[in-house]
């Protein structure tokens, strides 16, 4: 059986610098559950700012996708299953942006779990 799951929401920010990822506010991850795998299927983005920023999926701290989006811009990137994520691994969204800027980003990450 298969399960979908998501990552969504708008959520203000302040970027720390391009190479420092801030947390998305009042967005919790997803721990893959044991027995289980999840597998991504698309992430669209919106970006409120005048700069161009980067959503970054984190797996278990670690970079895994970068998602750019230009100044108020969008994007939808489908990614049609590239890899299982296995249990029980931990999936994040944070953004990258230059210091200072503030904005809001809307975020759909679309998962399905296995």
């Amino acid at each position: 059986m298969t399960t979908a799951r998501f990552l969504q929401g708008a959520h203000p920010f302040t970027g720390a610098g391009l190479e420092k990822l801030v947390p998305l506010a009042g967005l919790d991850g997803y721990t893959v559950p044991d027995g289980a795998r999840a597998q991504a299927v698309y992430f669209r983005g919106g970006n409120s700012c005048d700069e161009m920023v980067s959503v970054v999926l984190l797996r278990d701290g670690v970079a895994m996708r970068w998602f750019p989006i230009a100044a108020k811009g969008a994007v939808h990137v489908p990614l049609r299953i590239v890899e299982d994520v296995e249990a029980p691994s931990t999936l994040e969204l944070r953004v990258a942006a230059p210091e200072g800027v503030s904005g809001t980003v809307v975020v759909d990450l679309g998962l399905v779990e296995v």
